[in-house]
């Protein structure tokens, strides 16, 4: 239970494997003009893949990675890799905040944000905003061990609030999006005598079992285009709830085959105006689709979506009355209105920030950090650890 620092160095012998499956990749035909509208553009992926191949420096990326403090601690039989990163000169006690990703990302989403939330006096911010940053990889993501079957977000949580007993903290602030969005919420209905507020920049797809004569029109509306998006962009995660391993065969094998199923999502869910590199650089890019081939996790984190799809009804059910505060990014999946979002939480925090997408933490940075730093101020005056 005591956590070990963490670091990985890549050999070259793995190095040179994937230059040569890049280099050996078959790739397909694809009709002309095609683009982006049948999914992966190949003519992108061909251009990435050559500067993945010859011109990507992983170790320099693998070293920016290991200067933040990392670890590993034994949890429900797993081992957990986690940033620790303890606020710089507070002004007052740092509240300590989980920080939980989604997919297809791990710890990397929150890598710009860690030294904002720490240092806050070093960024144009006031030091009694410090925060003690945890930061860890769900089972079967990233540097945590694959689970030896799909945990759901209901079981994570549990781990996270485990972890936060390990590293002393009895009361913290918790903060996610994507499948990290249902973990913190799972965290709040669960532990709400720990959580002291809890920050969401979604609230996931809708689940509603009731009758829809009994919700405002503009919630109505989200659930309709909830649906539609689903039948139009869906068809990734029916794979994930359903076949997963199928897809996972190809996607371990393959860097460029991997590439693709990530890098289109990066594209559709980012705000970048149809151009993924005005959201992130190839490098940025590069880093995020090898913590998944050095690991080999892309099966084990879609097997997470069939995990999730088996969380009975009522769990959708549960109001989070813990304060909870929305941070609404234009550029992500789904856009709640704040008549659905009262419906399933406490709301106290409400914005729809002017750009941005569904990874808004590595995208734009300091308007994600200014976001947590108001909603968590009032939650400051708490005891947090013990």
């Amino acid at each position: 239970m005591t956590p070990q620092p963490f670091t990985r160095r890549t050999s070259e012998e793995e190095l040179s494997d994937l230059r040569a499956r890049l280099r050996a990749t078959r790739w397909p035909d694809a009709p002309e003009d095609a683009g982006w509208t049948l999914g992966a553009d190949v003519a992108y992926l061909r251009e990435l893949a050559g500067y993945w191949a010859d011109g990507f420096d992983w170790p320099a990326r693998e070293a920016e990675l290991a200067a933040l403090p990392r670890f590993r601690v034994r949890l429900g039989g797993l081992g957990i890799h986690f940033v620790h990163a303890r606020a710089v000169a507070p002004a007052g006690p740092a509240l300590p905040l989980v920080l939980a990703h989604g997919w297809p990302d791990s710890f990397w989403r929150y890598t710009k944000v860690i030294p904002l939330l720490t240092d806050p006096g070093a960024h144009g911010g006031d030091p009694a905003d410090a925060f003690d940053v945890v930061v860890p990889d769900m089972p079967g993501f990233g540097y945590s061990d694959h689970p030896p079957r799909p945990l759901d977000s209901i079981a994570v949580a549990g781990l996270w609030a485990d972890l936060m007993t390990v590293l002393g903290y009895e009361r913290f602030g918790a903060a996610g999006g994507d499948i990290g969005s249902g973990v913190s919420r799972f965290l709040a209905l669960d532990h709400p005598d720990r959580v002291v507020a809890v920050h969401r920049i979604d609230a996931g797809m809708p689940v509603y079992q009731g009758d829809p004569a009994d919700l405002a029109p503009e919630e109505r509306a989200f659930l309709g285009a909830a649906a539609a998006w689903g039948a139009a962009e869906g068809a990734y995660a029916a794979m994930h709830r359903t076949k997963p391993q199928t897809a996972a065969v190809g996607l371990t094998d393959s860097p460029a085959g991997l590439a693709a199923w990530i890098v289109e999502k990066l594209r559709s869910w980012s705000d970048c105006g149809g151009d993924v590199e005005r959201s992130y650089t190839k490098d940025e890019i590069l880093t995020n689709v090898m913590l998944y081939w050095l690991t080999g996790t892309i099966g084990s984190s879609m097997r997470m979506y069939h995990a999730n799809a088996a969380i009975p009804l009522e769990q959708h059910a549960r109001r989070v009355e813990v304060p909870s505060g929305f941070s609404l990014f234009p550029g992500d999946l789904a856009h709640p209105p704040r008549a659905w979002l009262e419906r399933v939480a406490n709301v106290v925090h409400f914005r729809e920030l002017p750009r941005g997408g569904h990874f808004a933490p590595f995208e734009e940075p300091e308007l994600y950090v200014e976001e947590l730093r108001e909603f968590f101020r009032p939650y400051r005056n708490r005891p947090q650890v013990r």
